[in-house]
């Protein structure tokens, strides 16, 4: 009887699971092995969206999808064809899970729960004959006509195939065993989706309250985000903060996350605009208040931004001065908070950076200096804004590998 071939997964998460029942589904000859060298399986699929489990997001056009991975972009459009969002409510569905889409985009299993899609993957590596082992991982490898890996608990393991899935990290000696074993040269890692703090804030004692829709930039550096803005204990935080937080990953890095943050409470308008917009507002309504022309802002946020301009919100508006309206006019389309430091956004803790995609054929993810060696998720220098992107780029990046192997695999039968 021939020898069968045999498939490492390094790195039981979300990628690792997925490469591994995918594969070992399209070719039941091929042994397929897990190795995670913690104790956790799909960890961060447990916590995700606040243990709902952020799948996916309901984007179907490839180049808007793509267009949401701040490094990536361009190189996962391949993947995503070929794997994306649709498909994978597809291949969910003949697993009897029902993805459901909230007003955001945002996909969820229609059960709000984690556990159905930690369960449903356990199902299938049961059901494929996956071996899973959880406290041993990858220490180095060696690869003549297979690879020989030396593993974290001093034993030895020869394989065909080879798909490393460990993950994101900001430690910059996680990803060793690999530049030491491939050749692979990695991106420095730097944290990406986190939130400003924000110490003396003007906007202090106003935790909890949210704005809708707000524009945010950083001072120095291109990027805005429109989106909602939450105040927080400790600064900012919201969609449209911990998006720019991707964007800007490196550019903070550099700047050791010192920087002044401007957020636009009226996006669509600028100090000017808005200022003409409340002088005709005047003209034609002198009698309303200020309070009126801040309506769409939380009564407390209105109420903080008027104090710090000296104006009361119930003058009307036939008392305000063009002075005041363009003192005001400024302060709400460019309100400046001075960031100094940042928080991990812990539901979602991404990377930027890991194995450069420029040594990876972003078609198939093999490595393009070792024959056989793949990689998948967020271990390479990829990573998506919040919503269930860096999820997406999981699956899509392993599919694509699982597809690969196993096909290589039923050539060789």
């Amino acid at each position: 009887m021939k020898e069968k071939k045999v498939l490492v997964v390094a790195g039981g998460g979300a990628a690792g699971f997925f490469g591994a029942i995918n594969a070992a589904a399209f070719c039941p000859e091929l042994k397929v092995i897990i190795l995670e060298k913690t104790h956790k399986l799909l960890s961060k699929v447990r916590i995700s969206g606040g243990g709902r489990c952020n799948v996916t997001h309901a984007c179907y056009d490839n180049k808007l999808l793509s267009d949401n991975y701040p490094r990536g972009r361009r190189e996962l459009r391949s993947v995503l064809q070929n794997f994306g969002p649709q498909q994978l409510t597809e291949w969910f569905a003949q697993r009897k899970i029902i993805l459901k889409t909230e007003e955001d985009g945002r996909m969820f299993p229609s059960s709000n729960n984690s556990e159905t899609i930690i369960q449903c993957y356990l199902r299938e590596a049961e059901k494929y004959h996956v071996d899973i082992r959880t406290g041993v991982g990858v220490a180095s490898f060696e690869k003549n006509e297979k690879f020989v890996l030396s593993l974290t608990d001093k034993t030895a393991l020869s394989c065909d195939y080879l798909l490393v899935t460990t993950g994101g990290s900001s430690a910059p000696k996680n990803y060793e065993w690999i530049t030491q074993s491939s050749g692979h040269k990695i991106t420095a890692p730097l944290p990406s989706l986190f939130t400003f703090n924000i110490p003396d804030s003007p906007l202090n004692g106003l935790e909890g309250v949210a704005v809708v829709n707000a524009k945010v930039s950083l001072s120095g550096i291109k990027q805005n985000v429109t989106g909602p803005v939450l105040i927080t204990h400790w600064g900012v935080s919201g969609p449209a903060v911990i998006r720019l937080s991707a964007w800007a990953a490196r550019e903070l890095f550099e700047l050791g996350y010192n920087c002044v943050v401007r957020i636009n409470f009226f996006p669509e308008e600028n100090a000017e605009t808005l200022k003409q917009k409340f002088i005709s507002e005047r003209t034609l309504s002198p009698n309303q208040t200020i309070q009126h022309l801040l309506h769409s802002l939380p009564q407390r946020l209105r109420q903080r931004i008027c104090d710090l301009v000296n104006i009361s919100m119930h003058n009307s508006l036939g008392n305000i001065s063009n002075s005041q309206i363009n003192v005001l006019a400024n302060k709400l389309t460019s309100f400046e908070l001075m960031m100094k430091g940042k928080t991990t956004f812990k539901e979602e803790f991404v990377t930027s950076g890991g194995v450069s995609l420029k040594e990876v054929n972003m078609q198939n993810m093999e490595s393009k200096l070792v024959n056989n060696l793949f990689f998948a998720g967020e271990v390479l220098d990829i990573d998506g804004i919040t919503g269930g992107f860096n999820f997406q780029a999981a699956w899509s990046t392993s599919m694509a590998a699982a597809q690969t192997i196993s096909g290589r695999c039923k050539q060789k039968l």
